[in-house]
């Protein structure tokens, strides 16, 4: 049996992206802490453009902060060291312990890996001095040849820290052996050796009829497959990045949802998450589009974050969706733009710093009398507060690199308070910052355009009413969000716990060696039992 130097992380990686590296990280951090054990998610290098601001006030991906709720855990930018936000086909903002140090060339940023690698590790040890148990979410696949030189998401990372991996394949795509044969053919001799177990995910049908190709699959490799977790239709995972294919340019058609949102979706969308409430909700058919000439009406059109303002700006007027946005107003339609959404309702968006793009100004929809000037320096924070115009409450998070200005200014949206801490991660300490009070937002005279900094303000069920009554809902049954992102985690880690058993995940993770407890009856995770942790 092999010996590893830290028995208590478990890595999942994946023979493909999209194959549920993610999901499986977040199912099993539930599991443990219905356990009582003090576990938390780890990815040391993540490409999303859907991020979340952590309680240090810094910036990590979404996936990450999908698994820490999984670990019933404030996301922190312990768990997600590198990410990156692409903002063209070949380059990347680099964001490191929740900051941006800039913009780098893929071929530069391949360079910069080693140097990566050194704080990946500071990292991951300080997450582990806080919890004794790691997930860690792996990155693409392993098997991807041409990235293995100065890899520090994959067996590069397992092998500096030294810890048993899982491989995590989907049936549903098909090809599920010669994924996961092939996929370990291609690891070297030492990385196979860190092969724990196989698990495949999103299986149909009877799992009797897979064991040929299990043993199979066993005799070749030496690895036992170690869990097949079913299909979970409509399961619902906020999603790590791309907005999947079946979103895109598809509409519920509700019978009964007769109020139409639609969310233009331009090449550099960010943060699309925030509107996954307005997908699920019973009574709204809210729909992803790219192609400005499906669109056939709607009540409400958004636009959302963008991690390249100026680029997207030229894509809207190009693909035509300029003219749609200005005759759906005249026709009665009300506007919402969040984030970089927000700052393309402006006059211009100037770049001087080449934060996004090339320097230079580029001219915006002129809908809000604002402009908005791209700095270095991004605004990562979380909020709370009120609306001005109904007095409700609201919360939220900051990710951009604008400051706007302008007379819709005069008409703002919300008064805030932010609540982002100061981090030092040398101590892992959090020091609080001192309350800043400001307002948000703006709204034109008319209000039938408003815009935002807000991300996170629809998930509110008050809030979020209050913006379908402004956009023309007048009836909104309430929908418990949070509860149902709750409910669906549950739902995914009952599925996995019942594929894979408790003591064999504890063995994995050598949990015995611990002497952890469960607090529930004094369950025993082990041989022996001590303490909780």
């Amino acid at each position: 049996m092999t010996v590893f130097k830290n028995p208590h992380s478990l890595m999942v990686q994946g023979t493909t992206s999209d194959a549920g590296k993610s999901v499986i990280v977040t199912a099993l951090c539930r599991i443990l802490a219905r356990k009582g054990i003090s576990v938390a998610p780890f990815k040391s290098q993540n490409m999303a453009l859907n991020s979340a601001v952590t309680k240090e006030g810094g910036e990590i991906g979404r996936a990450q902060a999908v698994q820490a709720q999984g670990a019933n855990l404030s996301p922190s930018i312990l768990m997600n060291p590198v990410l990156l936000k692409p903002n063209s086909d070949i380059g990347s903002q680099v964001i490191v312990n929740g900051q941006s140090i800039g913009n780098m060339q893929a071929r530069e940023y391949h360079q910069f890996k080693p140097q990566l690698l050194k704080t990946v590790l500071k990292t991951y040890r300080k997450l582990q001095a806080l919890h004794p148990v790691i997930i860690i979410e792996g990155a693409g696949s392993p098997a991807e040849i041409n990235l293995r030189e100065h890899d520090i998401a994959n067996m590069g990372l397992a092998e500096a820290i030294d810890c048993p991996v899982v491989i995590v394949a989907d049936i549903d795509r098909g090809g599920v052996f010669a994924h996961l044969y092939g996929t370990f053919a291609l690891l070297s001799a030492t990385e196979q050796q860190r092969v724990q177990g196989f698990i495949i995910n999103r299986f149909r049908g009877d799992v009797s009829l897979l064991q040929p190709g299990l043993d199979w699959l066993e005799k070749k490799t030496g690895v036992p497959t170690i869990a097949v977790i079913p299909y979970l239709t409509n399961l619902h995972i906020e999603s790590e990045d791309a907005v999947a294919q079946v979103q895109v340019n598809s509409s519920k058609s509700k019978q009964i949802a007769p109020f139409k949102v639609v969310v233009a979706l331009y090449p550099r969308a960010s943060n699309h998450t925030d509107f996954d409430v307005l997908r699920l909700h019973p009574e709204i058919d809210c729909e992803f589009l790219r192609d400005s000439q499906l669109f056939q009406g709607a009540d409400l059109i958004i636009l959302p974050g963008s991690k390249n303002v100026s680029g997207d700006l030229r894509w809207l007027m190009e693909t035509g969706w300029q003219p749609i946005i200005e005759r759906h107003l005249r026709f009665g339609g009300k506007v919402l733009g969040i984030c970089g959404g927000y700052q393309m309702l402006g006059t211009v968006v100037h770049d001087p710093q080449e934060v996004e793009s090339t320097a230079g100004s580029s001219a915006a929809l002129k809908l809000l009398d604002i402009e908005t000037t791209l700095k270095a320096v991004k605004t990562l924070t979380n909020v709370e507060g009120h609306c001005l115009y109904t007095g409700k409450a609201v919360r939220g998070y900051e990710i951009h690199a604008g400051i706007s200005t302008g007379d819709a200014l005069q008409r703002p949206w919300f008064s805030l308070i932010k609540t982002a801490k100061k981090s030092d991660l040398a101590a892992a300490s959090l020091e609080p910052a001192a309350p800043i009070r400001y307002v948000d937002g703006a709204r034109n005279a008319e209000d039938n355009i408003r815009g935002t900094y807000l991300h996170g303000l629809l998930e509110d069920a008050e809030m979020r009413n209050s913006i379908l009554n402004w956009a023309g809902m007048q009836q909104v049954t309430s929908f418990d969000y949070q509860q149902f992102r709750e409910a669906q985690i549950e739902r995914l880690a009952d599925a996995v716990a019942e594929s894979l058993p408790f003591q064999q995940l504890a063995d994995l993770l050598a949990l015995a060696s611990l002497k952890l407890v469960s607090p529930v009856a004094g369950e025993k995770l082990g041989e022996a039992s001590q303490h909780v942790v």
